[in-house]
């Protein structure tokens, strides 16, 4: 039989005592408390979680209030997608833009040279809606002469990163696909025919998700201008055309959220007179002369690379990169979804991380 063991209890009037010294809960940490032998109402203080929990028949809750958890994310929307180029003599579309960039992870940078959000708190068993961002797609130069399409935006819970600004062409057919809306990151200024006031000015980025296009060259040849710019990365500009040659894509940003680098949303490279370009590291596709631009990687928000042309042949500029969402959690919770593509990976250290690839839906942690 057990026996309660005090030195001191005064008796208070009413139903009251007291007791000189302070109560202590049994104290375990959450290994040992996970081997207990428990029944319901067991009661116990959680020394990793500096917590009171009780046991419910089936799991331990913390004692006194919602139970919440620190997360920290990086949230990517869609690449942006160049816009289409005439045939007839030399001219060039601009990168796509990168899809914007929103972290929290704790001394890193979100998109546009800021540092990352406050790390966020969650409850479990609530379900937060997420959302993947698709690439936008790009416009050949037999289709359409003017701006390719945005990005479209990722969101997890009430954190939304935006699709990347899309590539433009010439001012004269210039299209509404998205141009003159402002990307995530900013897409290149295309070539144009030389008409007065004429628009040589890259797109412009999102505050705190990433940076402007890169600009148009400025002289001209037979009435053309020959080089577009870059797209915008979520961590550089991208690149301005110079000569004959277009901008390189803006870099993205690299992130250690998965216990080890990797670099997203780069802007998509321009084209040129002169050769190829770069996209910007972190997906971001090559631009392209006569050729086909490269399409932004997928899961990277990478934006598209351009198209230049110099005959009459229907080339096609590279589609943006779809989105992605990276989600860093303590290893004692498990994610579940419903409408997603999702991985989880332990990467020790007592954390775990989501990577959320495609879909429209929710996802909740027990």
């Amino acid at each position: 039989m057990s026996r309660l063991k005090v030195d001191n209890i005064e008796a208070r009037s009413g139903n009251n005592i007291s007791m000189d010294d302070s109560l202590n809960l049994k104290s375990y940490d959450t290994t040992a408390r996970n081997a207990l032998t428990s029944v319901a109402g067991d009661t116990i203080y959680n020394s990793d979680d500096n917590k009171v929990q009780v046991y419910t028949g089936s799991a331990w809750e913390d004692l006194g209030g919602i139970a919440a958890f620190q997360i920290q994310y990086v949230v990517v929307g869609g690449g942006g997608a160049p816009g289409g180029v005439w045939g007839a003599g030399f001219m060039a579309s601009g990168g796509g833009g990168a899809g914007g960039y929103v972290s929290s992870v704790i001394g890193e940078n979100t998109g546009g040279g800021l540092s990352s959000h406050q790390v966020m708190y969650i409850a479990p068993s609530t379900n937060y809606p997420v959302s993947i961002g698709g690439g936008g797609t790009a416009l050949s130069s037999g289709n359409d002469q003017g701006c390719g399409f945005i990005g479209t935006a990722s969101y997890f819970n009430n954190i939304v990163a935006m699709g990347g600004g899309a590539g433009n062409s010439y001012v004269n057919f210039i299209t509404t696909h998205g141009r003159t809306a402002k990307g995530g990151s900013g897409g290149g200024q295309g070539t144009y025919i030389n008409v007065t006031g004429a628009n040589t000015t890259g797109g412009e980025g999102l505050t705190g998700q990433g940076f402007a296009g890169g600009n148009a060259q400025g002289s001209f040849a037979n009435g053309y201008n020959n080089a577009s710019g870059g797209g915008g990365g979520a961590g550089a500009v991208g690149g301005n055309a110079g000569s004959d040659q277009g901008g390189n894509g803006g870099a993205g940003v690299s992130t250690s959220i998965t216990g080890s680098s990797l670099t997203l949303a780069g802007g998509g490279g321009g084209a040129g007179a002169s050769g190829t370009t770069s996209g910007g590291a972190g997906g971001g596709g090559a631009g392209a002369r006569n050729g086909t631009g490269t399409a932004g990687t997928i899961n990277t928000g990478g934006g598209g690379g351009g198209i230049g042309t110099t005959d009459a042949t229907a080339r096609y500029a590279g589609n943006g990169g779809s989105g992605v969402i990276y989600l860093q959690y303590p290893d004692t919770y498990t994610i579940a979804n419903t409408g997603m593509t999702l991985t989880e990976t332990d990467i020790g250290n007592g954390f775990k991380y989501a990577k959320i690839t495609q879909g429209t839906g929710t996802v909740r942690f027990a």
